[in-house]
């Protein structure tokens, strides 16, 4: 039987789902919190845009507010650590974060880019010796870049014209056995991936895990609705990009099992899946700065159904048409989405820049100012910023200023 849901009920239930319905931690996070955001999103989008903060980081600010980036350095990247690993680097809904748990369940999605990328290098005629070549060297000498894996083959500044391997052909097979699972990030230095055999970064029991498609389908579509709450097909096939096909067979199952609820909301044209473990809070308190790349707002027409919030990422787009900036930040206060900001980190000034602050019509804009200037001053203390500046682009920048 198919139930129904109110669109701020859908909402809620969503904003449940991804952590927004609890209150920040007293005291320092700890990695205890930060697993139980992960229990929760799944997985954290990577980015290289750096303009206010890395992407990964800021879904976890976003849910427990300041604290210490060394939590998700660690758990995915600190080969010294005296904890386990938590995370792994692999292809998920893009390039991502993963619980180390999960990587058996992406292997046929390994088997499929070992195809596509092995066709790829033939077309552009890198050798596939190189493989076996790169991988002697990684095993030598990993964690290690690309750029020192070409030199240790002979490669560099000093390369004759026309000998040896050179960086782009040394990178695209780096890429190439990182897709077919072949070779993984063994830890990052600033942003640069420095890659390491799987077997020196995952425990056996994961590599020796073989999970037959169809089970790691369900598996995939089950932590997708889990971080969804509710979600409609597309929806939940989409935070793990799986193959229609694929995700359709699974969803069915989890219907059938009862894992999987069919509810109509009014106003979405395809029917919606509530997860039998989600909750529906009457009302969700607090607020968050959201990046770009939060699994809250990434799927742009699923933000739009959940909060009548039209919202792009404009890095894109020319300048001059842009509407509301290069990357802007939609503003989470109390279950609704109630304004945008344009941020900038700028280190060199310790300075966390708003070039655009813009409400949303029909919200109280002294209360979201209020609310948007402590969650400002709070991620400028967060980046060891000194002060926050305001531009002039926006309704909200006098009210805010008036606030900070």
């Amino acid at each position: 039987m198919t139930e129904s849901m109110t669109q701020a009920a859908a909402r809620r239930t969503a904003l449940a789902a991804q952590g927004f319905a609890e209150s920040r931690p007293s005291g320092p996070p700890t990695r205890r919190h930060l697993a139980k955001v992960l229990d929760r999103v799944r997985l954290l989008q990577l980015d290289s845009v750096n303009v206010a903060v890395r992407a990964h980081y800021m879904p976890v600010f976003s849910r427990l507010g300041s604290y210490d980036m060394s939590l998700v350095d660690d758990a995915a990247w600190n080969p010294t650590a005296r904890k386990p690993r938590l995370l792994v680097e692999y292809w998920a809904h893009v390039a991502s974060l993963i619980p180390v748990d999960d990587w058996p369940l992406l292997r046929w999605r390994m088997r499929a880019h070992e195809v596509s990328w092995g066709e790829y290098l033939r077309k552009n005629d890198i050798d596939p010796a190189l493989q076996d070549e790169v991988l002697r060297v990684v095993k030598d000498s990993g964690p290690i870049g690309a750029g020192a894996i070409e030199t240790a083959l002979g490669g560099g500044a000093d390369r004759p014209k026309g000998g040896w391997w050179n960086l782009s052909a040394v990178k695209h097979t780096c890429e190439y056995l990182f897709a077919a699972g072949a070779l993984t990030t063994g830890t990052r230095r600033g942003f640069q991936r420095l890659y390491d055999l799987p077997e020196r970064v995952l425990p056996p029991e994961l590599l020796s895990r073989e999970v037959p498609d169809d089970e790691a389908a369900r598996e995939l579509m089950r932590s997708a609705a889990i971080a969804h709450g509710i979600g409609t097909e597309f929806d939940l096939r989409d935070y793990y990009r799986l193959p229609p096909a694929m995700a359709r067979q699974a969803l069915l199952e989890l219907v059938e099992s009862g894992e999987l609820t069919p509810v109509t909301i009014p106003g979405w044209r395809h029917p919606a899946y509530l997860h039998a473990g989600a909750r529906t809070p009457r009302a969700v308190r607090g607020r968050a700065l959201l990046c770009p790349f939060d699994p809250l707002v990434w799927e742009r027409d699923r933000t739009e159904r959940l909060f009548d919030f039209h919202y792009r990422i404009e890095i894109y787009v020319p300048e001059p048409k842009r509407q509301y900036g290069y990357y802007v930040f939609p503003f989470l206060l109390d279950g609704a989405l109630v304004g945008r900001v344009d941020l900038k980190a700028d280190r060199a000034a310790g300075t966390l820049r708003v070039h655009g602050a813009f409400a949303e019509s029909g919200v109280d804009v002294g209360r979201v100012a209020a609310e948007l200037a402590g969650e400002l001053r709070e991620m400028a203390g967060w980046l060891e910023l000194d002060q926050v500046a305001l531009g002039e682009r926006g309704d909200l920048v006098a009210p805010l200023s008036k606030c900070l």
